[in-house]
């Protein structure tokens, strides 16, 4: 039986008696599910879809550039806040804690690179931007551990947390915790769209705006590319536009990603999820739309507190059914992206696809620890040898989604400025100094275990176990 508004009264009871959960709390998860039952939801009426002119997806290159001059870069920089978003944890590639202590490259963690590049700008321009981190109830405890040795850096670092919301369970529609489910599996953090209430109500927010702050950058800890920009905070600060979002031109490999549309004369993000089925294909098509958010968002602070006092940011419910401990529980989750629609002056920007790095899983570990790209204070550039615009696209088998177990079959990571396809399969261990180039497949069968010789150089050719330059009797100590 589905659930509808007369389910509401008993849930709000239950609720009443979480005591883990602030007042603020309460009545945020009550409003996301009293929304949720009402079935309000916008529908998408697909022939007023509009393709977004430049004046409201901005192409980066039209921006004009910030001067040389450190005053006024100084002055632009003493009203931003970075917020990074610290909520997700590293399990999907086999780690344990944050996922932004995750080794990057050189011994540094994302964690370590946000700081030191954070740093560099203040020691430069003098300056104090602050780092604000939003944790989930899942990183709070070891980020606050982890932040400690940040302590003699040049930047003042502060952490809130994320509202902690609890697992509704699917068929009586009842609070999971209620029903006597008290670990940390019986609630959930309801997506970033949380971050404006979050900020706000962590007194954070009022902080800034009293020491002059006026937008805050907000990104995923996970994009190695959403370094500071100072050409586009300069941009909205002149223009006066209340909510920036960064996208960037779609690839085969983000098809489903959200992108922006101009509709009934507003900016908004279509997410896939709100496509009609007849109409996904187009929504994938690279044709009709060409862009997709990065989720760098660039936000004016008064206008958060404005719009979260007022309880105006009913951005679309995202559900989120799952299955734990053999329970069908239901989570309402919200995204910061589809916030657009609700600000005055919203633009997008069309930024180059260097600002949009993100470290989802060890087959991009692979190209950002690789000659691909270099480190320089704390950022990760390309390579300028690297000719083609695109990296490659790289695939590894299941025996090198842990971190850990990718390391371990890699003496040193290859070089891949010249590659446009690597697949691996089965059990592969690559040797020291390797270059790969073209499209590169290596497979073992089943069973057998494939070295590649280190200083090997593979150019557009299938490896398999029987090749014989590449046989190898050593066997490799685990």
């Amino acid at each position: 039986m589905a659930a509808t508004t007369e389910n509401l009264p008993q849930l709000k009871s239950a609720v009443d008696g979480l005591t883990e959960m602030s007042e603020s709390e309460k009545s945020g998860f009550i409003s996301l599910v009293s929304r949720y039952l009402s079935g309000e939801a916008q529908h998408i009426e697909w022939s007023k879809i509009q393709t977004p002119t430049d004046e409201i997806v901005v192409p980066y290159e039209k921006m004009t550039p910030v001067s040389q001059d450190v005053a006024e870069t100084k002055n632009l920089l003493d009203k931003l806040v970075v917020l990074k978003l610290n909520g997700g944890l590293g399990t999907t590639m086999g780690c344990t804690g944050p996922k932004s202590v995750i080794e990057v490259r050189d011994g540094l963690t994302f964690l370590d690179l946000i700081v030191i590049q954070i740093e560099n700008l203040n020691n430069k321009y003098g300056c104090k931007v602050p780092l604000v981190l939003m944790n989930s109830f899942n990183t709070h405890d070891d980020t606050h551990k982890i932040v400690e040795k940040y302590t003699n850096s040049n930047v003042d670092i502060h952490t809130f947390n994320q509202s902690k919301y609890p697992r509704v369970v699917a068929d009586e529609f009842v609070p999971w915790p209620s029903k006597g489910k008290t670990d940390k599996e019986g609630w959930y953090p309801p997506g970033h769209g949380d971050v404006f209430p979050a900020l706000m109500n962590s007194g954070k927010l009022d902080t800034f705006l009293s020491q002059g702050k006026e937008y805050v950058f907000v990104a995923n800890s996970d994009n190695l590319g959403a370094i500071v920009d100072l050409t586009i905070l300069k941009h909205l600060i002149q223009n006066k536009n209340e909510y920036c979002m960064e996208v960037t031109p779609k690839t085969l490999a983000d098809v489903k990603g959200g992108t922006l549309i101009s509709y009934e004369g507003k900016v908004q993000l279509l997410e896939i999820a709100q496509v009609p089925d007849e109409h996904v294909n187009e929504f994938k098509s690279i044709e009709k739309f060409k862009i997709f958010n990065t989720n760098n968002l660039w936000v004016n602070l008064k206008a958060i507190k404005k719009l979260v006092e007022a309880d105006a940011l009913k951005m679309e419910i995202i559900p989120n059914p799952k299955e734990v401990d053999g329970v069908k529980v239901l989570q309402l989750e919200t995204a910061a992206g589809a916030a657009i629609r609700f600000f005055d002056n919203a633009i997008g920007v069309n930024v180059p696809r260097s600002r949009f790095l993100p470290v989802k899983a060890s087959s991009d570990l692979l190209l950002v620890q690789s000659d691909l790209y270099t480190l320089v204070d704390g950022f990760v550039t390309r390579n300028k040898a690297r000719t083609n615009p695109s990296n490659p696209s790289i695939e590894l088998g299941p025996e090198f989604k842990k971190v850990a177990t990718f390391l371990s079959r890699f003496k040193s990571i290859p070089s891949i400025v010249e590659l446009d396809s690597l697949k691996v399969s089965g059990d592969v261990w690559f040797g020291s100094s390797i270059v790969l180039k073209g499209k590169v497949t290596v497979a073992a069968k089943s069973g057998v275990k494939l070295e590649i010789p280190d200083r090997a150089v593979v150019e557009n050719k299938a490896v398999m176990i029987l090749v014989q330059d590449f046989q190898s009797n050593h066997q490799n100590e685990n």
